[in-house]
């Protein structure tokens, strides 16, 4: 029997306090990306989701009743991209150039720890090369104000 193409999206909520600042930090998971054969438009329920979380906001801040408002819309995205192969897949390029006018991407290699360090740095400059070849556009972190110390500005520099 054949299996159909599922792409759920699960959301965890989690409140974190931290020095007396409160965050409402919404994490939304999405089991079966990429986990079928035919793998064609299967980012189109998270390009969906993202849509409708936008649209649910607008909606919210155009009304009249505006002091309870929750923002759930997605404003990052982690992709994990595997460390097996030889860059991007087919999939991921597709995924991220489906969603990075959207959200903001931040690709991350997966499993980087089952890699030596030579390796990790090759992979990672391979899918530096191939974001570029595609057009697509990922987070890019701001830079540090000038005033920081010189051991943030490292930290700040080693991050990027």
């Amino acid at each position: 029997e054949r299996i159909t193409q599922t792409v759920e999206i699960t959301k965890h909520v989690v409140d974190i306090e931290e020095k007396g600042v409160k965050l409402r930090l919404t994490i939304v998971d999405t089991p079966g990306f990429g986990d079928a054969v035919n793998n064609t438009e299967c980012w189109k329920p998270v390009a969906d989701y993202i849509d409708q979380q936008f649209e649910q906001y607008f909606r919210d801040e155009s009304g009249l009743n505006r002091k309870n408002i929750q923002d759930n819309r997605v404003h990052c995205c982690i992709y994990f991209i595997s460390p097996f192969g030889h860059g991007l897949r087919p999939l991921d390029v597709e995924f991220m150039r489906a969603l990075h006018q959207r959200v903001n991407i931040v690709p991350v290699l997966a499993k980087a720890d089952t890699l030596t360090p030579a390796e990790v740095e090759r992979m990672k400059n391979k899918i530096r090369e191939e974001i570029d070849h595609y057009g697509i556009r990922i987070y890019q972190f701001p830079d540090c104000d000038s005033d920081e110390d010189e051991e943030f500005k490292l930290q700040d520099q080693a991050l990027k």
